[in-house]
Parts: C-alpha cells; sequence; structure tokens
C-alpha cells in the first residue's frame, strides 16, 4: 500500500434469519415462496477438493458481449469477491478471520513476504510457514478464500520496508537517504534502483525467488480457501533518466512492464504451478494505472492443464487523497482511473480483483463520496476487492476498516453493504440504501437460474436485527434458506432473459 505519493509521483456482527413467511413473499402480489430446511455450517475441512455446501469457489470464467470477465464456479454461478487486507505487520488470528466472514466478507488479501519466509539464504522458517497454513485453516473453517499477496515495499528491510530479504538485496555500493515525510521517494533512491535491477537480472536471485515461491505453494496447495496468489505487490523497478519527471517515469514503466516485469511474472507463474495447479495467478501493474496510465504488460500463458486460471489486480488509490487532501471529484480520477483499467483485461479476457483500495480516512466529505464512488466504479468492471486495511483506529484513520470500537469507520460504512456472492444468473444493478437500510438486487436469468442458488450476504452490519426478502419476476415457486449473515434463494419457474428483481428490508 502507498501512504503517501507525493510531487515525487507522476503529477497527473452476525445475524440469524428465520425462515422467511410465505406472506412475505406473496406480500408483492408475484410470488409464492417455500422456506428450505436451514442450511448447516460446513465441517472444517483442508480438503481443497472435498464438498462444503454452498460455498461458491471460482473455478472458470466467463466473459459478456461488452468484454467483461467474470469469476463463476463449477455451477456456473457468476461470483463477486469482496473483503479486507490482513497480515502485513501484524498476526491474523481465528478470531479476525471469523469477523471478517460475520461481517459478510468472503475473501482476504494475506499479506506475505519472502523476508518471512526466508529470512537466511535456504533455510524456510517453518514457523511462519507453519503459520500460513493455520491462517488457511481458519479460513476453510469459516468459508473466506485467500489470496496470498507477495507483498513488497520499497524492495524490502535493507531499507526500513519490508518485502525482499536482506540477503538477497544487491545495491552495487550506491548511496540511499530515507526520505521520512515522503516513504514513496525512497523507491527513486540508487541503491535501491539497483536492488530491483538485480532481483530481475541476477540468475540466482531468479532462482531464489522461484523457488520459494514454489515452497509456500506446495505448503498452502491442498487448502479449499486458498483463492490463489497474487505473484508481486506494486512492481517497481529502475527508472533511466530523472526519476522525478513524468515522461521518464512513463517510459520506465513500460518498459519494466513488457521486460523485466514480464519475465519474473512467467518465471513465478511456473514456479507456482511445479506445486499446485489450481491456484488462480494475478499479476499487478505498475502503480502509475492509478495514475490513469495503462498497463503495457503483455498476455501471459498459464501451464495448467485446461482453462487458464490467470487474473489482473490493480490498485485504485487516488495520489491526492493520500497525500491529504479531501476529495475532489471535478479532476476525474475514477473517469481516468477505468478508462486506463479497461483495456488490458478486456484484450486478455482476465477476471479484475482490485487488491488494495480505500482513502486514509472517509470522515470528510469528500472521502466519503470517493468510497461510494469507487464502490460503484468497481461494480461496472472488477469480480472483487480487497480494502486496505483490516484494522482499527479513531475514526478509521490510518487507512483503517474499523473505528476504534470494531464499528464500520465513519465514511467506509459502504464497504459493509449487503451484495450477492454468487449469482444464478446474470449479474444486473445492486444498491443498499442505509437510511431505510433496504437492499435491490437484479438478475438476467439464463440457463443457470433455475438450477442453482443465488447466494445473498446480509450481515449484521446493515440488518442488525434480520432481514425480509421478496422476489419478483422469477416465476413461482421460490426456495429461501438461510444461515447466519445470508439467504439462498432457488428459482426454479425463472425463465431465460426475465429481469428478477430480490429486495431486503429490515426487520
Amino acid at each position: 500500500m502507498l501512504l503517501r505519493r507525493v510531487a515525487t509521483t507522476l503529477a497527473l456482527g452476525v445475524v440469524l434469519l428465520s425462515a422467511i413467511p410465505a406472506a412475505a413473499l406473496e406480500a408483492s402480489g408475484r410470488t409464492a415462496v417455500r422456506a428450505a430446511p436451514p442450511v448447516p455450517p460446513a465441517a472444517p475441512s483442508a480438503a481443497r477438493h472435498g464438498k462444503v455446501a454452498a460455498w461458491p469457489l471460482p473455478s472458470g470464467t466467463v466473459t459478456s458481449p461488452d468484454g467483461r470477465t467474470y469469476l463463476t464456479d463449477r455451477h456456473g454461478r457468476v461470483l463477486q469477491l469482496r473483503g479486507l487486507n490482513l497480515g502485513k505487520t501484524d498476526t491474523v488470528t481465528e478470531e479476525r478471520v471469523a469477523r471478517l466472514a460475520s461481517d459478510g466478507f468472503d475473501v482476504m488479501r494475506l499479506n506475505i513476504q519472502w523476508e518471512k519466509v526466508e529470512p537466511h539464504q535456504g533455510r524456510y522458517d517453518t514457523g511462519y510457514l507453519r503459520y500460513l497454513d493455520r491462517v488457511l485453516g481458519w479460513a476453510d473453517r469459516h468459508r473466506v478464500r485467500v489470496l496470498v499477496d507477495w507483498h513488497q515495499d520499497v524492495f524490502g528491510p535493507a531499507f526500513g520496508h519490508n518485502g525482499i530479504p536482506i540477503w538477497a538485496t544487491r545495491t552495487d555500493g550506491l548511496p540511499f537517504e530515507p526520505h521520512p515525510d515522503d516513504w514513496f521517494a525512497d523507491y527513486f533512491q540508487p541503491a535501491v534502483q539497483a536492488a530491483f535491477t538485480h532481483l530481475y537480472d541476477d540468475p540466482d536471485l531468479r532462482a531464489a525467488q522461484t523457488a520459494v515461491y514454489a515452497k509456500v505453494a506446495a505448503v498452502l496447495r491442498e487448502h479449499r480457501s486458498l483463492l490463489g496468489y497474487d505473484l508481486f505487490n506494486e512492481p517497481f523497478g529502475p527508472i533511466p533518466g530523472d526519476p522525478a519527471n513524468p515522461d521518464d517515469q512513463i517510459k520506465a514503466s513500460a518498459a519494466l512492464e513488457r521486460g523485466r516485469l514480464a519475465a519474473m511474472y512467467r518465471r513465478l507463474i511456473d514456479a507456482v504451478r511445479s506445486a499446485d495447479p489450481d491456484a488462480w495467478l494475478l499479476v499487478e501493474p505498475t502503480v502509475l494505472v492509478g495514475q490513469g496510465v495503462p498497463t503495457s504488460l503483455p498476455g501471459f500463458d498459464d501451464p495448467r492443464p485446461g482453462a487458464d486460471r490467470l487474473g489482473y489486480a490493480p490498485h485504485y488509490y487516488d495520489t491526492a487523497v493520500e497525500s491529504g487532501a479531501d476529495w475532489d471529484p471535478s479532476g476525474r480520477f475514477i473517469e481516468n482511473y477505468e478508462s486506463a483499467i479497461g483495456g488490458y483485461p478486456v484484450a486478455h479476457r482476465l477476471p479484475v480483483l482490485v487488491g488494495e483500495w480505500g482513502p486514509p480516512q472517509a470522515v470528510t466529505p469528500g472521502n466519503a463520496e470517493l468510497i461510494r464512488r469507487q464502490m460503484s466504479s468497481m461494480d461496472r468492471f472488477a469480480s472483487g476487492w480487497t480494502l486496505w486495511y483490516g484494522c482499527r483506529a479513531d475514526n478509521g484513520g490510518g487507512y483503517c476498516a474499523y473505528d476504534r470500537d470494531g464499528s464500520p469507520a465513519p465514511g467506509k460504512e459502504p464497504a459493509f453493504a449487503p451484495y450477492a456472492p454468487a449469482v444464478a444468473g446474470i449479474p444486473g444493478a445492486e444498491h443498499y440504501d442505509p437510511a431505510t437500510r433496504t437492499y435491490t438486487f437484479t438478475l438476467t436469468a439464463n440457463r443457470t437460474t433455475p438450477r442453482a442458488w443465488t447466494l445473498l450476504s446480509l450481515p449484521a452490519t446493515a440488518f442488525p436485527d434480520g432481514a425480509r426478502v421478496s422476489v419478483t419476476g422469477a416465476g413461482s415457486p421460490v426456495v429461501v434458506a438461510h444461515r447466519p449473515g445470508e439467504t439462498r434463494l432457488l428459482l426454479p419457474a425463472a425463465r431465460p432473459g426475465a429481469t428478477v428483481r430480490v429486495t431486503a428490508t429490515a426487520r
């Protein structure tokens, strides 16, 4: 995550829902309902390919006529993933994983660092690997998918940050002078530039990096909760010329993405695939995409048998907001970002998962509006997102998703809204009105709709006393089942092409 990108960067609660009475749905005048028995919680399991009732796991994709690619499960349902980042400098506990699930989130971006896995060359930290294994075990139990993020900021601890171990840091004796008021400027220091060059170019460092990726993949591959790997957080590299010059930054970023970074991603894809044929592998562009600069990454091949499991994981930060400004919609940040982000996943038919987004705080009017606008924006192009960060602070400062008391941080409540994690059909519009505590969602029925469950996340953050659900446009009957915090709908009479509208209101 970038805490500040200033002038040196480019200047451009659990709720148990009782069975819904038939009258509650019949009040719409359109639909009759049959209540299914409550769905029991799934038993804990570390079996990656075992059966867990109603847990939608990404196994494929579908591309719509407009070029957008969605994640799908084995039933053909379209999946939407929402969650938080955890684990960068803090220890993830089962309590935190359970809280993530109870708040309606279904994915965790778990930040790990090479320095922690292999603090000494050739010696893996078995204690840290056991910790990662435990975290995914808790995620198995609480049905939270895990995207393992190979995290780095300013290369690693040799420069006071995190990521690449000291033993793998080569500076050629060049200077490093930290910028206490602008940590991102540390990337432009000669020693850091040299370290990235050696990481990309030196055969022994390449071999060590691929080995550690394969090691982690071998340890975690059996976990059902494992979504996949974000292969390299916020990649950076050498900038010939003036690092503070926007034109030089753009040229260097494009050259990096087409050359050294693309080659590294190919090595890392092969490394993970040597141990795990099923995990999803996500590539990131450089951070300039957040400034409206389209990526120059090429397409990638997946050596796994069957369909590719590759994705695109950009970040979504506004530089001015990270520097302390209240968001100004007239700057067209969202429009410029969507324009920059759209071409690559469409061209390569990749699902998009935004790995990091969100302002440092959202108590100011502009930043609160930024949260709302980014939510709407990601609904237009992404299969999911993970908000930065799953911590607590007064008023959600320091990027925290929660206030000090554990409630959603002021202004960040939209991230805790109801949504549809699995849709048997083509997803349409969805909206949650916190003033009336009303959630609406539409889908267009297709061949999947009558035979697969549509899943709604209705967390206590939105419906503290439960919710009533009504359905129109699906014919009769509608079958409804519940578990804590969610409702499942089966629409056996829905005709392909029909528009189905689902409404959840507070009890």
